[in-house]
């Protein structure tokens, strides 16, 4: 019998993880929240990853438990650890994903570079802090943000006032986050294996470049970051990982900034947006390594085919069609583009596929990439 590894949640990171599943041996079963999710080709029960129940009763049927998000409850994942499932990345780890309070704190513990940031629990707080600040910050709901939702940059308490009167309702009570607002040159993301038994592979850093708080392009290597740049980003995310103890792949979001610093911006624990461009341009992709290193089994090597890869993301995607529709013509115009789709109806802003292009020609492999991409209907292209 093959080794079943569960992932918990549909969407479409659990779906990419399939082809580096059957490539592996590997039985992957997915619990779906909803019928017809990305990931139904492998998904073998539907339930709420929410009650205990549910999942304890999926992970009796694979070897180890993953996931394709962070949002599982801190109870669910303790009551799987204490009946002795395998949990990869485990609840403590996951923890610091899930709260962004706590994953300044505790990076901040490690000495580890984070923008100025405050716990505020009244506009009052918050008025100190801006007003320490220059007048302007960024704040942000601890829990359940994600591509630019729960982030806003204000000049005013005022501009949350809502977040607060949320707060405020809340029995559990709590607070917000808020931080200095960052002079940046550009946003990088680091992203780094770790396998239980301790082992930790890097991929090159890269560049992401954002639309409205969505990853709309990657590039891979992030350009003249050869280097000391490098070697900071790939020790910040090693560190991360073995200090917090990640298992599987960890995504670290970080600025650039217009004084030289790096900063970390945000956390994944799990394969990641702006890891996408492995699938075509590392020997090694992040699906395949996440699956081995949650099994421990021997990293894999991340070196790269070519020297560029541009990943982009395909959001909106054609109105009243499929992207299938599209295929053709990407293949006849682009026939180096990869074009990976997510089994979603096209609709305004979301993500429903992305296109890799790998060239030793970095102009080459942007046009390439962003003609692709329009012809499917990006919006962002």
């Amino acid at each position: 019998m093959s080794i079943r590894v569960g992932v918990i949640g549909g969407g479409q990171l659990a779906r990419m993880m399939i082809p580096a599943a059957v490539d592996l041996g590997v039985d992957i079963r997915v619990l779906a929240e909803q019928e017809g999710m990305s990931a139904k080709l492998a998904a073998v029960e539907v339930g709420d990853y929410r009650d205990a129940a549910t999942v304890l009763a999926f992970a009796k049927t694979v070897d180890v438990i993953t996931f394709d998000h962070e949002h599982v409850p801190q109870a669910v994942l303790h009551a799987l650890v204490d009946a002795g499932v395998h949990v990869h990345p485990g609840p403590d780890a996951l923890a610091v994903a899930q709260d962004k309070l706590l994953m300044r704190e505790r990076l901040t513990e490690l000495g580890l570079p984070v923008p100025d940031w405050a716990r505020v629990s009244d506009a009052a707080e918050l008025q100190v802090f801006l007003d320490a600040h220059g007048g302007r910050g960024v704040v942000k709901t601890p829990r359940g943000g994600y591509d630019g939702k729960g982030v806003r940059v204000v000049s005013g308490a005022d501009e949350v006032a809502d977040w607060f009167t949320a707060l405020s309702e809340d029995a559990n009570g709590g607070s917000l986050l808020v931080e200095e607002l960052v002079s940046f040159r550009r946003e990088l993301a680091q992203l780094v294996a770790r396998r239980p038994s301790g082992e930790v592979v890097p991929w090159p850093v890269v560049e992401t470049v954002q639309r409205d708080g969505v990853c709309s392009e990657v590039i891979a290597p992030a350009p003249h970051s050869a280097g000391r740049l490098a070697d900071v980003a790939g020790e910040i995310a090693s560190t991360i990982a073995t200090e917090l103890g990640v298992t599987g792949v960890l995504a670290v979001e970080l600025f650039e900034t217009t004084d030289d610093r790096l900063l970390i911006n945000e956390l994944a624990m799990r394969p990641h947006n702006s890891g996408h461009w492995t699938q075509n341009g590392s020997v090694t992709s992040q699906f395949e390594q996440h699956l081995r290193a949650v099994l421990d089994l021997p990293l894999g090597w991340t070196g790269s085919h070519q020297d560029w890869t541009v990943m982009v993301n395909v959001l909106g995607g054609p109105v009243g069609e499929s992207l299938d529709d599209r295929f053709g013509a990407v293949m006849a115009e682009h026939p180096s583009a990869k074009v990976h789709t997510y089994g979603k109806e096209p609709r305004p802003g979301r993500k429903v596929g992305h296109v890799n292009v790998a060239s030793d020609d970095l102009d080459d492999a942007v046009y390439t990439a962003r003609a692709a991409a329009a012809l499917l209907g990006a919006e962002n292209a």
